[in-house]
């Protein structure tokens, strides 16, 4: 067999071409795949998503054969309508590239959109599902309307007609009513924040006990101020009721189901407002007429009554002259009755109107917090007059504990005669013998002493 080295010169292969780097074949691979795919949509479900530090969103998509990963860079996270989630079946819009230092190919995601459904539809639906989670739409949270509202809070644009529809049938309907407006961009970037500050401002107006916030109809992307969390948030925790009126009768936002009450329009929630103190006003005036028709046939049966006496006591006109005198004097007492009778029942409410005013919760707690004050300081002075009483018995009984001290004696110039051992106190000359080591106390230390005599 002839191996190649047996070939003639001109006849021997090429020498190979030189290997190629590991960057220069990731290089040609990403100039390749850029070229060929450019923008795509891809369609798939999102799996294992992240949100790093820096603001890039970092996930998979996936179908039931394949995953393709992709990066959401910051700049176009920030611009997302809705939040992205494992699970979410989406169309996402980029172009395929090459992560070079990893040797990855990825997608990177310019836009994204729910599949079958919109951005704002998908925002709307997140954010219901997590409020409704923190227990913001509970009806038992939910408070119910002043019958009587000494001011009645408006917060809205005052370029549009929600203002002046509002106006209009609260002066038509409850004349001697107080209302505040408070102005708030109602959509664009920041109404959001806006009306929600504007919601702070209004509830902290002395009288305010009920505030109706929203705007006329629009488009989606119109009343979407009013599907924003910091918003929700507000109408939460507002310390008065809150009427939300947003839209038509069809639309419908987050703002609604956190608020106390919903209205179809903003000319409804003005007539839920004074809907109850019309009534009221109403039900107070039919039973002033029932009482002035009872007055009146009363009088009547009384002068018919005094016909008929007249007609058949004509003979005694002065008793039955008296006796019409009598009817008009009961008549003036019994009108004099109704009107004091009504006098009472309007002072009546008026009282428990100031009751109930007084039975406020603000003002409840500041007595609580006075009566704990107050509490506390007594608790101080007490304290502090057991702490001077103890120290002072401490002192008394440290002064006779150092009367009673065996040192202080020694202090005095005595001293204390110990054998040797220091075992027993000698308290007579015969319990020792010449040369015998003795030791002495003094009140600053010890001496050694030898008995020479007894």
């Amino acid at each position: 067999m002839t191996g190649w080295l047996d070939l003639p010169f001109d006849d021997q292969p090429a020498s190979p071409p030189p290997p190629l780097s590991v960057s220069e074949v990731t290089a040609r691979l990403k100039a390749c795949i850029e070229s060929r795919f450019g923008m795509v949509h891809v369609e798939g479900e999102i799996s294992n998503c992240r949100l790093w530090s820096s603001g890039h969103v970092y996930f998979t998509l996936k179908d039931d054969f394949a995953q393709l990963r992709a990066v959401v860079f910051r700049t176009t996270a920030r611009q997302l309508k809705f939040k992205l989630e494992d699970g979410m079946h989406v169309v996402a819009r980029g172009r395929i590239s090459v992560y070079e230092v990893k040797g990855e190919y990825q997608m990177v995601v310019d836009a994204v959109e729910p599949h079958g459904l919109g951005a704002l539809q998908a925002a709307f639906e997140q954010l219901k599902r997590r409020l409704e989670a923190d227990g913001l739409f509970d009806p038992s949270r939910k408070r119910a309307l002043p019958v009587l509202p000494r001011r009645i809070g408006v917060v809205t644009s005052l370029d549009g007609a929600a203002v002046r529809d509002i106006l209009r049938v609260i002066t038509r309907r409850f004349p001697t009513a107080r209302v505040v407006v408070r102005p708030a961009r109602v959509q664009g970037d920041g109404a959001a924040r806006d009306l929600a500050a504007a919601l702070k401002a209004i509830a902290r107006v002395p009288e305010v006990d009920v505030i109706i916030i929203g705007r006329g109809g629009g488009s989606a992307e119109d009343l979407w101020a009013f599907n924003d969390e910091t918003l929700a948030r507000a109408i939460a925790a507002c310390p008065v009721p809150v009427i939300s009126a947003v839209g038509h009768e069809v639309d419908f936002t987050i703002a609604d189901f956190v608020a106390d009450v919903r209205a179809a329009t903003p000319s409804n929630a003005a007539e839920i407002v004074v809907d109850r103190a019309e009534n009221f006003l109403a039900r107070i005036g039919r039973a002033d007429q029932r009482l002035r028709q009872a007055l009146a046939r009363a009088m009547e049966r009384g002068r018919q009554t005094t016909g008929r006496l007249t007609l058949r006591l004509g003979q005694w006109p002065v008793r039955v002259a008296l006796r019409d005198r009598d009817v008009d004097k009961l008549g003036m007492r019994l009108s004099a009755c109704v009107r004091a009778s009504t006098h009472r029942h309007r002072d009546r409410f008026d009282g428990l109107r100031r009751r109930l005013e007084r039975r406020d919760a603000r003002q409840v707690l500041a007595a609580l917090v006075g009566r704990v004050q107050r509490a506390d300081d007594r608790l101080r002075h007490r304290i502090g007059t057991r702490h001077a009483r103890a120290d002072a018995q401490v002192r008394q009984l440290g002064g006779r504990l150092d009367a009673l001290s065996p040192l202080a004696v020694l202090g005095r110039g005595y001293a204390v005669c110990w054998n040797d051992a220091r075992t027993s106190i000698i308290r007579t000359r015969t319990a020792v013998q010449p040369g015998d080591a003795v030791r002495v106390t003094l009140a600053d230390g010890d001496i050694g002493c030898r008995v020479e005599s007894t």
